[in-house]
């Protein structure tokens, strides 16, 4: 078993380090498709070959990425009743949906595509559009596409067994999200770190009004740069003179 385990970490990173490489694809055919689209309409041209690209970007992306997401576990899932069972339950489903469905489904797509790319090698197929691009590199993909995704499908089908055997944590196959509760906790905790702002605070809050806070940097520039001592004397000697003043009127 652990062997298998072992082809599964080396299958896992293949398809990770495919997946983010061709993840910049995307990019690249959007720019292609913006720029082609600015020509076209501004200088009144266009050409087929650039078209076509875009074609086998996106082609590219969804053939070669597919493995990827599926080892993130990021593929449609309807799971109502599923969703519900147990962590070894769920397995056991994977594990018989990989058997029965996706693995004899790839790899029949597989035995089909393989063949159709290498006539089109053969022919060096290009395309029937003026200006067109070759066609067989973007056939290539069908096949090497969905080689990566059985392959995959067996790296899940080995974390599932060993997740069934104590081996493997259900972290290694489970879609990663954050909970509404989990989101909550985090929002709380970095507001507990940062510092609290005045503009929230109540208005009777020291933060917020000034009259109740008795730091140096709510007090006058001349009584903020004066010593402690010659504040609290002419505070006091103010308020004293004020009565003495206030009795002999008086």
């Amino acid at each position: 078993m652990n062997l298998l385990l072992s082809l599964s970490k080396s299958i896992d990173a293949l398809n990770e380090r495919i997946g983010v490489t061709i993840s910049w694809a995307l990019l690249v055919a959007v720019l292609i498709c913006s720029g082609n689209a600015m020509v076209r309409y501004l200088f009144n041209t266009s050409s087929n070959a650039w078209l076509e690209i875009q074609w086998y970007l996106f082609g590219a992306i969804f053939l070669l990425a597919s493995s990827y997401t599926l080892k993130r576990n990021e593929h449609v899932r309807i799971d109502v009743i599923v969703g519900h069972l147990s962590k070894r339950a769920q397995a056991w489903i994977d594990i018989l949906g990989f058997l029965f469905f996706m693995l004899p489904v790839t790899a029949l797509i597989l035995y089909f595509a393989l063949p159709y790319a290498l006539e089109s090698v053969r022919n060096q197929e290009v395309s029937s559009n003026a200006g067109g691009l070759i066609v067989w590199p973007a056939k290539i993909l069908i096949p090497v596409g969905f080689l990566l995704l059985t392959l995959q499908g067996i790296s899940e089908l080995i974390k599932r067994i060993g997740f069934l055997m104590g081996k493997v944590d259900a972290s290694a196959f489970e879609k990663q999200q954050v909970t509404p509760v989990e989101h909550i906790a985090v929002v709380a905790a970095a507001n507990a770190d940062s510092p609290p702002d005045p503009r929230h605070a109540p208005m009777n809050d020291p933060l917020r009004d000034p009259l109740h806070d008795p730091s140096p940097e709510t007090l006058p520039t001349t009584a903020r740069d004066a010593a402690p001592g010659s504040i609290n004397t002419s505070i006091t000697g103010s308020a004293t003179g004020n009565s003495t003043g206030n009795v002999a009127g008086a």
